[in-house]
């Protein structure tokens, strides 16, 4: 039996015993490091409000809770605003001794779209028990954009483990002392130095200051943005760029989308998996982070690679500084390390990122890259 979260090598195993069941023929990327791509399938539900099953099966629910039906194929749109249920191309037979976790993609999760994994009679969302045995499917709900999507898109991804263990605070301290988990410029005063190892994880600070672009708005009067593989677009047609600070401040408006990128690099070591979990509301009127999973490997090679943070404050306007807490990191154990680490072979589209928009976007902004320019 397996202790932590599985690799690739595992999750491919759990394939060929079928405890991991698909529709569609497995792609060839579909297996990451420490996650497995979930594809959506050809059939999608327009909802009249989210939901959690419970005692029900969904097939049970939806025709109360479905406006209607569409066949993806013919058509692809998603609006924004609107809520979707599509039944997801893979289906789970697991064994009582394994359990799953879902989340969306960092691609899905930079472009404000939210989304989450359901299971017949789950009372959780993204939370698949051990030996659950049945379908699974996906809520997609897009806050800035309207959507193109096509059946087999992977807008989530899923994770195996067995004991699932997080390191201490104590254990983080020591992986940091012996091979370096998060990295700050040297330049970094101590009195601005915010960055630290509390609750079992690493809080970390947004990065404001710099001499380039240092964040994204999602922008109001965007068109459609199309996820259909092979499609791509301009980065200036949906976003608006945040240019360096110079106080190393500002205010965020009440239910608009940012990104922005963590002051610390971030690395993951190969034995090691990490998620990014949501920012504690008692710190502040806004959510971080949607997507939060990060492969062993990631930033592994230099000092590391940034954090993207996705961010929307609710209610009020919300004054950030550079370097304020806004997301929290912890680390879990891997059962074993992968074959293919994050960043070689996969073709990974955020290896040693600065602040990356999402891959459907080709960047066209004046300033050199979607970048920092590091200090």
């Amino acid at each position: 039996m397996a202790l932590g979260t599985l690799s690739d090598c595992q999750i491919r195993g759990l394939i060929a015993e079928g405890v991991v069941a698909s529709e569609r023929d497995w792609g060839v990327r579909q297996v990451q490091p420490a996650s497995l791509d979930l594809r959506l399938g050809e059939v999608a539900y327009r909802l009249r409000s989210s939901f959690l099953p419970l005692e029900s099966s969904v097939s049970e629910l939806l025709p109360d809770l479905a406006l209607y039906s569409f066949d993806i194929r013919s058509s692809p749109f998603l609006e924004k605003g609107a809520v979707y249920l599509v039944p997801l191309s893979e289906s789970l037979s697991l064994p009582p001794f394994l359990s799953a976790k879902a989340n969306p993609k960092s691609s899905t999760g930079r472009l404000d779209v939210f989304t989450r994994v359901l299971t017949e009679r789950g009372d959780r969302f993204d939370d698949i028990p051990s030996g659950y045995d049945g379908k699974l499917y996906l809520e997609i709900f897009s806050r800035s954009f309207t959507l193109k999507i096509s059946p087999g898109l992977a807008l989530c991804q899923m994770r195996f483990f067995s004991d699932r263990t997080f390191l201490s605070d104590s254990e983080i301290l020591e992986r940091q002392r012996k091979s370096s988990l998060y990295h700050v410029s040297e330049k970094t005063s101590p009195e601005t130095f915010r960055d630290r190892i509390v609750d079992g994880g690493l809080y970390l600070g947004v990065r404001l200051r710099g001499e380039s672009i240092v964040g994204f708005r999602a922008r109001p009067d965007a068109g459609i943005l199309s996820l259909v593989p092979g499609d791509t677009q301009r980065a200036t047609e949906f976003w608006e760029p945040i240019h360096g600070v110079p106080r190393g401040e500002m205010i965020l408006e009440p239910e608009k989308f940012y990104l922005f990128a963590s002051r610390a690099k971030i690395r993951v070591p190969l034995d090691l998996a990490a998620e990014m979990l949501p920012f504690d509301a008692a710190a502040g009127e806004l959510r971080t982070h949607y997507a939060g999973f990060f492969d062993p490997g990631f930033g592994l090679s230099g000092e590391g690679a940034r954090g993207v943070l996705e961010v929307r404050p609710h209610d009020v306007p919300f004054r950030i500084v550079d370097g304020q807490p806004v997301f929290k990191l912890r680390y879990e154990r891997m059962e074993r390390e992968p074959d293919i680490p994050y960043g070689q072979g996969l073709g990974s589209n955020y290896t040693n990122q600065g602040l990356n928009l999402s891959r459907y976007f080709i960047n066209d902004f004046s300033v050199t890259g979607s970048s920092f320019k590091e200090d």
